[in-house]
């Protein structure tokens, strides 16, 4: 990737990471309410659903934005996305949820971006494989 892109792929994963670490921490701040929600669609075990969702959305958020096993991330938050669309925001008689709904299918859409071209240069990922291309060159010198 070119530098402009590189920093186009930072911007973009701080921007879809913060969505998912700023809904886990509100999460985490009204556990009620969430397990209610979970509750009121019949979700079985709200407490466990309530608990899995932040840890999905705040762990994930910031292993995003840090660009950490970003693509790993990045499908896993795709998967939990789609997921919370057709569980949550199925009722497209509700134009209010057919939005919610649209908005996740957008969000699965860039996530797919990133799991398809990485998370640029500046992620900790890239930071490792320099690392580890250094460590093996330096290895082969040696030799």
């Amino acid at each position: 990737m070119s530098k402009p892109y590189d920093a186009v792929a930072l911007a973009g994963r701080i921007l879809i990471g913060g969505l998912f670490l700023m809904s886990g921490l509100s999460k985490l701040a009204a556990p009620g309410a969430t397990q209610g929600y979970i509750a009121s669609v019949g979700l079985p075990a709200p407490v466990v659903a309530f608990a899995v969702a932040a840890a999905v959305e705040t762990l994930g958020g910031a292993l995003l934005i840090a660009g950490v096993r970003t693509r790993l991330v990045a499908i896993g938050l795709a998967g939990f996305t789609l997921a919370t669309a057709v569980i949550f925001h199925n009722n497209f008689a509700d134009q209010n949820q057919m939005i919610h709904f649209m908005k996740n299918i957008a969000i699965v859409g860039g996530l797919l971006q990133v799991v398809a071209f990485g998370g640029g240069k500046f992620a900790v990922d890239a930071l490792l494989a320099r690392r580890s291309g250094a460590q093996a060159g330096s290895r082969l010198q040696s030799a």
